[in-house]
């Protein structure tokens, strides 16, 4: 069940980033004036889209606790990487973002990271 846990905070953690950058673009980009600004931010929160992504922010915090009650952090957060790797994959499927050989390999580094710290050395 902890690996449940584990895995409800990435896909959560992933939805809201895949979310907020979906819907973010619509709004254009922050204006310079502090007041402006301000008001901006303000309707973007209350965007439905971009409200889910905080409350999917939320429910991955509960999910963490959960995966807390389970696991020690040091072996659990790296599994929190995958959601880099998650990310990016559907970043350039869902936003055409380029995928180059750099990127590649730094997710292969992180990957090689995520199964290196998931053994325990007893």
């Amino acid at each position: 069940m902890g690996y449940f846990y584990i895995l409800g905070t990435i896909l959560f953690t992933v939805y809201g980033q895949l979310a907020m950058k979906a819907r973010i673009s619509s709004f254009g980009s922050l204006p310079a004036p502090l007041l402006d600004k301000f008001f901006f931010l303000l309707k973007v929160v209350f965007d439905p889209i971009i409200f889910s992504s905080f409350f999917s922010a939320f429910i991955a915090s509960l999910f963490w606790m959960a995966a807390m009650t389970k696991f020690n952090i040091s072996y659990a957060y790296p599994f929190m990487s995958l959601s880099y790797v998650l990310v990016f994959v559907f970043s350039a499927f869902l936003f055409k973002e380029p995928i180059t050989m750099y990127k590649v390999i730094g997710l292969l580094f992180v990957v090689v990271g995520i199964l290196i710290s998931s053994r325990s050395i007893s």
